[in-house]
């Protein structure tokens, strides 16, 4: 797999900053979390405006190398064609709300809020749910993995040897 520039999409609590840390670390290439770009605040409670966001992410997509992560679809398509690799992390729901549990120390309507969010991802009809992410997956021509559980995304990261 050419990973010179790695996109890695999937739910909330699916492992994507877990992946992309150890991808970017691994690599030697600069990590960005989508969160970052479309969030303002850390509180996640006040999105960028669009242009904005999507201007700071075609310029972390300029770069040479990368990693990027997230689960945007309508940030992810504006730079899908500058990847040369594109990892899908689809674990079931439940499993990503279980670990979104586990990572979170406060219990607030943030996390509620973030939990139903995980939790319909599988039916959600935007540009960030299941479906979306499908069509981006299925109409990618570079290099591509889908991985399902936990398992096989610790052990695709268990693989990757820097360059």
């Amino acid at each position: 797999m050419n990973l010179t520039r790695t996109l890695i999409i999937g739910n909330s609590g699916s492992g994507k900053s877990w992946l992309a840390q150890r991808l970017a670390e691994q690599l030697r290439e600069p990590w960005t979390d989508l969160d970052r770009i479309h969030w303002l605040s850390d509180e996640h409670s006040i999105p960028r405006p669009r242009a904005e966001a999507l201007a700071m992410a075609r310029i972390a997509a300029d770069e040479q190398r990368w990693v990027i992560e997230g689960v945007y679809g309508w940030i992810i398509s504006e730079i899908l064609h500058r990847a040369t690799a594109l990892i899908w992390l689809s674990i079931g729901d439940k499993e990503c709300v279980a670990n979104i549990h586990q990572r979170e120390t406060q219990d607030d309507e943030r996390l509620v809020a973030m939990l139903e969010w995980a939790g319909s991802y599988r039916k959600r009809d935007d540009s960030s749910g299941f479906a979306a992410h499908q069509r981006l997956f299925e109409d990618f021509d570079g290099s591509k993995i889908h991985l399902h559980d936990r398992a096989e995304i610790a052990d695709f990261a268990t693989q990757i040897t820097p360059p």
